[in-house]
C-alpha cells in the first residue's frame, strides 16, 4: 500500500513539474518575436509567439491607399498568427511532454 503512495506521490511531482514547465515556456514564448514583411517591404509585423502584436510597420505609400493597406494587413495578420499559433502549439505541448511521468501503457 505505501508502495503505491510513494509512486502516486511522484506522479503528482511530476504533474507540478510539467506544469511549472508549460508557465516558464509560457513566459518565454511571451518574449519571442516572429516578424511577417511582405515581399515589396511595404508593411512588415512584429508579434511575440503568444500572440501578442508589438508593432506595425508600414510604409507612407500604403497609407494613400486604404484598400490596398486593408489587404496587406488581413494577409500579413493571418500568416503571423498561423506561424504563431503554430508553434505556441508546439512548444508547449513539448514542454507538457517532457514533464510528464512515465506511465505504463501511455
Amino acid at each position: 500500500m505505501f508502495g503505491n503512495m510513494k509512486d502516486m506521490m511522484g506522479m503528482m511531482g511530476k504533474l507540478k513539474e510539467a506544469q511549472q514547465k508549460v508557465e516558464e515556456t509560457k513566459t518565454r514564448l511571451d518574449n519571442e518575436f516572429l516578424h511577417q514583411r511582405t515581399k515589396d517591404g511595404k508593411l512588415e509585423i512584429k508579434m511575440s509567439v503568444s500572440q501578442k502584436i508589438h508593432d506595425i510597420t508600414l510604409s507612407e505609400e500604403l497609407l494613400q491607399d486604404k484598400e490596398q493597406l486593408e489587404d496587406y494587413l488581413v494577409l500579413a495578420l493571418n500568416k503571423i498568427l498561423e506561424k504563431a499559433k503554430i508553434q505556441y502549439e508546439q512548444e508547449l505541448a513539448e514542454a507538457a511532454k517532457d514533464g510528464m511521468p512515465k506511465i505504463p501503457g501511455m
